[in-house]
């Protein structure tokens, strides 16, 4: 692996958790360029013909292992697209970590788009980790737009954790999905906005198979003067069951705006939508306080132990 500067390695852990080398399959992305790359006997590795990205094809009955594939921008004005499809196949059960962080200390946006495609085989199970980060003292912009989509076989399994909580100026996240009957799709969103930032989170899951389920949770904490928007909706198309959840906290000037929407297509489908948007509540503040905590303290606690 090509040798790493002290920015991006301080990058790099903070998206994929890597202090150095990962074990398993990897690719790591730095600047528009590759950095490293390994393929195993059960996970290869390639480079699209175009070279706009890459593939992972994940061999049936592949257990017990992961694949890491963090993106880190160092340079102020960098900006690239990159497509990268996932082929996992049928019985395997692997763990999966993307991220993207950018530093940015320069006065021109710097910006990654990644979209990413799974194509999951019958009862195969994947974890896949996703996460974004930001940082650098410049007035050039740090933006992020990652799109998802996913094609669930029979009786696939696929958790999704995604998590943005600091430094990103700009993100629009859309993730699509489309089930067969018995695959199950869980999403955990934990997002937090500060600043003058905007982040928008939009999910559509089409549930298309007979005891398809998916359960989309986003937790989201809107601080100072940024703006976030989840939009999702759930389709049912057979005997199916859909759950979306918003839960949010609404600090100083911040702006959140919950778009739920559900349709049922099949009269077996059930399908349900909660969302909460409010404040820290008073007594929760008190009770902290009480503990020797400063307003400040109390706040951050509550904030961390929301989004976990």
């Amino acid at each position: 692996m090509s040798a790493l500067d002290q920015i991006q390695k301080r990058i790099l852990q903070e998206v994929a958790d890597l202090h150095t080398v990962p074990e398993g399959a990897y690719n790591i992305r730095a600047n528009g360029e590759s950095t490293g790359r390994r393929s195993t006997a059960n996970i290869e590795i390639t480079s699209k013909e175009d070279g706009s990205g890459i593939n992972i094809r994940i061999r049936p009955d592949t257990r017990n292992e992961s694949v890491h594939i963090p993106v880190v921008l160092s340079k102020s004005g960098l900006r690239e697209t990159v497509y990268n499809d996932f082929f996992i196949g049928e019985n395997s059960d692997v763990v999966i970590v993307a991220g993207c962080g950018i530093s940015n200390c320069g006065n021109q946006d710097s910006e990654h788009d990644g979209i990413h495609r799974f194509y999951v085989g019958k009862n195969a199970r994947i974890r896949y980790v996703e996460k974004h980060y930001g940082e650098g003292d410049g007035t050039g912009k740090r933006i992020l737009n990652p799109g998802t989509e996913v094609y669930m076989e029979e009786g696939s399994n696929m958790e999704m954790e995604m998590v943005q909580i600091r430094g990103v100026d700009s993100t629009e996240r859309i993730t699509t999905a489309k089930l067969d009957a018995g695959a199950r799709l869980v999403v955990k969103e934990r997002l937090m906005t500060h600043g003058s930032q905007s982040a928008v989170s939009i999910y559509k899951v089409e549930l298309n198979g007979d005891g398809s389920s998916a359960d989309v949770v986003s937790r989201s904490v809107a601080r100072d003067n940024s703006y976030q928007k989840f939009d999702a909706c759930v389709t049912g198309n057979a005997a199916c069951h859909g759950h979306t959840e918003c839960d949010s906290i609404i600090m100083d000037r911040g702006r959140i705006l919950a778009v739920p929407s559900l349709e049922a297509n099949n009269t077996e489908a059930a399908l349900i939508h909660e969302a909460a948007i409010g404040k820290i509540a008073g007594e929760q503040l008190v009770k902290l306080m009480t503990l020797g905590l400063t307003e400040a303290q109390a706040e951050e606690q509550i904030i961390n132990g929301f989004l976990k």
